[in-house]
């Protein structure tokens, strides 16, 4: 296993980054596991020398964030793994159940680290920008977060560059925090965050831990409501229906076959290959999905499969901000 700085910071994290959505108790979802069956695949992640945990307070009303500090408690030692966690999403009752005021904010970590059952978690990420509550409160709550010893660093999620930008100049003035990492939907079928986030990204050397990397499974051959996700999971619907996507696919499944791989490594070795990108955040159901990630950190694409994954690529409407 690789590791790499995220970002600009001094925080080392695995070359992928292990989701944990698809892990609950008392899931609100058909499709996720609870803790016994995710058992075996948290401890497959650990042993292949991922350290990078994902969750957040949303993901089951908050039972992931449970199942994710009992497993990795099982499994490893805290300091060795990296855990983040995110807040915005409504999560409670009334008016202040979510986004991000400082109410909503303070509540919330301190609701996290109680699921989690940890101190601190390593990087508290807001799930979306709120243009509800001026940029200047939230930025101000999250660095008292971190002053607090309650995170150690703050990243964001899916946004516009522009309010990206907007909340790093608040931070900055500030003399707060500022966000050393931003998760994007990111995929070989939905491209549209190389148009100005991922450049500002580069720019500013923050992190880039791209979600959805496999497409909601479309691009590993999983995407076709054959299995339990794909047919009770109505996320994706909308948003990998473009008619350059099947054309994609078709190249994908080309270059896999090729090299006689599944489709899966190559659009994670895509991902990887791509400049600013540290760490695709991939869910996994199954042992083999964390198998197939790891492998593709040893999967060397030449330019000309590269350009082959590309190449057919078109516009898209904006997903995944909302």
């Amino acid at each position: 296993m690789d590791y790499l700085r995220l970002g600009h910071s001094g925080l080392r994290v695995s070359r992928l980054c292990l989701g944990m959505l698809s892990f609950a108790n008392e899931a609100d979802r058909a499709w996720v596991l609870n803790e016994d069956a995710a058992r075996p695949i948290v401890r497959r992640a650990v042993e292949k020398g991922i350290n990078f945990f994902d969750t957040s307070n949303s993901y089951s009303a908050g039972q992931s964030e449970i199942a994710t500090g009992r497993l990795l408690r099982e499994f490893t030692a805290r300091d060795e793994v990296v855990v983040s966690t995110k807040v915005f999403m409504p999560v409670g009752a009334g008016p202040n159940g979510g986004g991000l005021s400082r109410k909503h904010v303070m509540t919330a970590i301190d609701d996290s680290l109680r699921r989690l059952n940890m101190d601190y978690v390593d990087l508290y990420q807001i799930h979306r920008f709120d243009d509800r509550v001026p940029v200047e409160e939230t930025m101000s709550a999250l660095d008292d977060v971190v002053r607090a010893g309650k995170a150690r660093y703050l990243g964001a999620s899916s946004m516009y560059a522009w309010q990206f930008s907007k909340a790093q100049f608040a931070a900055k003035a500030s003399g707060g925090h500022q966000f050393i990492s931003v998760q994007n939907h990111y995929n070989l079928i939905y491209r549209e965050e190389e148009r100005e986030m991922i450049p500002l990204c580069r720019d500013q050397g923050i992190g880039i831990l791209p979600w959805s990397p496999l497409a909601r499974g479309l691009l590993a051959g999983d995407g076709d409501r054959s299995t339990l996700r794909g047919r009770s999971d109505n996320f994706p619907d909308g948003r990998y229906e473009h008619p350059s996507d099947l054309a994609i696919v078709t190249r994908l499944d080309d270059v896999a076959t090729h090299r006689g791989v599944p489709r899966a490594q190559v659009a994670l070795s895509w991902l990887l290959h791509q400049s600013g990108v540290t760490a695709p955040i991939f869910g996994a159901t199954k042992l083999g999905h964390v198998d197939d990630a790891v492998a593709a950190l040893s999967i060397q694409l030449s330019d000309d499969e590269l350009a082959a994954l590309a190449a057919p690529y078109e516009p898209h409407a904006i997903h995944g901000h909302e």
